[in-house]
């Protein structure tokens, strides 16, 4: 006779729960020593895959130019769609992760991550291609709100700069494997696999993420998040970047991109005046005006655009000059190592009574010296190599003690909304680099281009520089 097993019945309540609901870490790693290690080493997890992605995906401009018989201007969409839609959602994912917890919001962003990074290997076309980016930079949207503040609530207090440092040494380590790791695969299996590698990964980092990080003990109080606000915000950086890539030569008429550009100071005059009044403001505007947190992203901001503007003008140079896609990428790789190598070792080779300020001072510094000698030098491979590894341990100074800065002006509970403005800069950077360097290029094809491009990224350098200036005292911690 056939024994009746009774299985438990998982019903909606319990599905909802289920999917809802932080799951604990396991008692042995909460109460072990090395639990804000484990925290901070799986979120470089995510680190790592967003900077690899965004490092790699830059080498596959001229293969799908070729084979989806596009402009520069078109291509770049590939990367302008992702950073569009992740700088437009960065800062309302913070605040919804402050709400209903940021492990939960972490975890989502891989699965949907990783699932639209294999969407995009299977893309038919260039305009399906752009869409799964879309759909991507969703998922990296829920990772990098998140990132910054499960590491700053996961360290304990004199360890932040510390592991702010692992973290950047995670992002660094992407960007450097980045370029070779895309060279390797365009030269030989093709561009369809660049996004197929993250895809174990994201599997890898999605089950370390359910064991590791700890749940949110502090959430924000409210539990709305004004819609207009996120249109506006929305609105605003995407009109703007449009207007920078129609005169970059995306092929639509000059009037628009002036039109785009009108717009763009409207939606964001208009954001601003809404978080004056709203209720439930995305961003709380009084502690943009005091101590280091205004300046500090500035800055951020800054140092992006001056990390990502070489990764598209290098390539497209050298290619220019019958280079291949291996030693682009050999060449490219300076520059990220140089900023894992510093991100790991400033801490402990730097003098320790050295404030936040005086380290990104010294680090603005050097990206400076480093892209005077990129606009004075021949982007040639025999070259090249040495700017770029300036200006890589120079970041690696500067971005741990900037986004410590940040961090510290921003509540332990809106740290998830601090930790999507510090990425919001982060993309918005990424992408202005992006289309800055291409307008550049399109404006003065040849060798003055490429000297334009390197003096534009000077100037932002120059920037950030000035925004580390004696002025106003670093501002401290407010949070519990």
């Amino acid at each position: 006779m056939a024994v009746r097993v009774d299985r438990p019945h998982l019903s909606p309540a319990h599905l909802r729960t289920l999917l809802t609901t932080e799951r604990p870490r396991p008692d042995r790693i909460r109460t072990s020593p090395w639990a804000w290690r484990l925290a901070v080493g799986t979120v470089c997890f995510g680190a790592f895959m967003g900077q690899l992605d965004a490092s790699i995906v830059t080498l596959t401009y001229q293969p799908l130019r070729t084979e989806f018989h596009s402009t520069l201007a078109g291509v770049e969409w590939v990367s302008l769609s992702y950073l569009l839609t992740l700088v437009a959602i960065l800062v309302p994912v913070g605040r919804l992760s402050d709400i209903r917890g940021r492990k939960l919001m972490y975890l989502y962003g891989f699965a949907v991550f990783t699932a639209a990074s294999a969407a995009c290997g299977l893309a038919p076309g260039l305009a399906a291609l752009v869409a799964f980016r879309l759909v991507q930079a969703i998922g990296a949207a829920l990772m990098q709100a998140n990132s910054v503040a499960l590491v700053t609530t996961s360290a304990p207090p004199d360890k932040m700069r510390a592991a702010l440092g692992m973290q950047a040494a995670g992002q660094a380590i992407g960007l450097a494997l980045g370029p070779t790791i895309g060279g390797a695969l365009v030269a030989t299996l093709g561009w369809r696999w660049v996004f197929g590698v993250n895809v174990p990964i994201g599997i890898l980092a999605l089950v370390a993420g359910h064991y590791l990080l700890p749940r949110t003990r502090q959430c924000a109080t409210g539990t709305r998040i004004d819609p207009l606000s996120v249109l506006l915000l929305a609105c605003s950086t995407t009109t703007a970047l449009l207007a920078l890539s129609i005169a970059s030569g995306l092929g639509l008429p000059a009037w628009t991109a002036l039109l785009l550009t009108a717009a763009a100071v409207a939606a964001g005059w208009a954001f601003l005046r809404r978080q004056a009044h709203c209720a439930h403001p995305l961003l709380d505007l009084a502690l943009l005006r005091t101590g280091r947190l205004g300046p500090g992203l500035l800055a951020g901001l800054c140092c992006y655009l001056v990390l990502f503007g070489p990764l598209v003008l290098v390539p497209v140079e050298l290619a220019r000059h019958g280079s291949t896609p291996l030693a682009i990428g050999l060449v490219l790789t300076a520059l990220p190592l140089g900023f894992a190598l510093a991100a790991t070792t400033a801490e402990r080779l730097l003098p320790a009574a050295w404030s936040d300020q005086r380290r990104s001072r010294v680090g603005a510094l050097g990206c400076v010296l480093a892209l005077a000698l990129l606009a004075a030098l021949p982007l040639h491979v025999g070259v090249l190599p040495y700017p770029l590894a300036l200006l890589g341990l120079a970041l690696g100074v500067f971005v741990p003690a900037n986004n410590t800065l940040v961090m510290r002006a921003i509540p332990t509970a809106s740290a998830g909304t601090g930790g999507g403005m510090v990425n919001m800069t982060r993309g918005l950077g990424t992408a202005i680099g992006v289309a800055a360097v291409t307008l550049a290029l399109h404006l003065a094809p040849g060798d003055s281009g490429a000297c334009t491009a390197a003096l534009t990224l000077l100037a932002f350098a120059v920037l950030a520089l000035v925004t580390t200036l004696p002025g106003r005292p670093p501002a401290h911690r407010t949070g519990a």
